[in-house]
């Protein structure tokens, strides 16, 4: 009898999960690298979470994506949880080891940094404070990149007050909370400004944060990629400041992930982000 070597499958898992853009991301990066994968998309509902994730690997599965609803729950699950996924409390990529073991990754910080570089090299978020939007997933992720990239002050604000001050209780001294409604004065002197909330996003409500206080030079970054410039993006710009979408964010997360199943680092480039702005 002969060996076959298995063709390493990966996935993203969620519900529902039809939406994703996930499956055509990594579907190019295969094509492009001529790697032999495939990625698809996994409809899983909580209550056969842990059942099918331990059975992936015998089917083949080298690894997957995880998004809503199920990016906290596989923490329980995960044999292994990094301490970047533990930090900010969700996992978004998953890998099976040889040894049987689930082990748990977030990238999305890694995405975020990657694609404010990316855009605007010179940016260092060590010299000078930085303004977030939100406090939920999102935001979590950015706040502990920040801080390892040396950020001196993270000040930031959310309708709900509460969550904002569970992540300065749970992040440290250097989150400042603001109320929401002074929000724009969080502007003052700040030289990164995220927005990780849905606001100005297709279908949302507007971001109605006063702007006047954004500072030209600074680096302002929306997550929201639809539409690609938000409101938010398109004043910042119109003040002097430099701007980056989201699209890239979403983009550069993947990266880690693929290289682990796949053996190959990817690379994110303009057709890329053509092809998912086109899906």
């Amino acid at each position: 009898m002969t060996d076959h070597p298995r063709i390493p499958l990966a996935g993203v898992i969620g519900s529902p999960i039809a939406h994703s853009k996930s499956p055509i991301l990594h579907g190019h990066w295969l094509k492009t690298y001529g790697i032999r994968g495939y990625y698809i998309p996994i409809d899983i509902a909580g209550e056969d979470l842990e059942t099918v994730l331990r059975a992936l690997p015998k089917a083949g599965f080298v690894g997957c994506n995880v998004t809503i609803p199920h990016k906290e729950a596989v923490l329980a699950i995960a044999d292994v949880v990094s301490d970047r996924a533990a930090l900010i409390g969700a996992a978004n990529t998953l890998i099976f080891r040889p040894d049987g073991k689930i082990h748990a990754d977030n990238t999305d910080g890694y995405g975020f940094i990657a694609n404010v570089k990316q855009a605007i090299p010179d940016w260092h978020p060590n010299e000078g404070p930085a303004a977030v939007f939100g406090a939920g997933g999102a935001a979590r992720a950015v706040l502990a990149s920040l801080l390892e990239m040396g950020c001196p002050e993270i000040r930031i604000s959310n309708r709900t007050k509460a969550r904002a001050e569970n992540l300065r209780t749970e992040f440290g001294a250097r989150i400042v909370v603001y109320d929401w409604v002074q929000a724009g004065n969080m502007l003052e002197g700040a030289a990164t400004v995220v927005n990780t909330t849905s606001l100005g996003m297709v279908g949302k409500p507007e971001f109605r944060v006063p702007l006047d206080a954004l500072m030209p030079g600074a680096v302002v970054n929306d997550i929201v990629y639809t539409p690609l410039e938000t409101d938010l993006l398109r004043t910042a710009k119109e003040a002097g400041c430099r701007t980056v979408d989201g699209l890239g964010m979403l983009l550069h997360q993947a990266v880690p992930g693929f290289e682990r199943w796949f053996g190959h680092r990817p690379e994110v480039t303009e057709d890329l982000r053509n092809r998912i702005l086109n899906a």
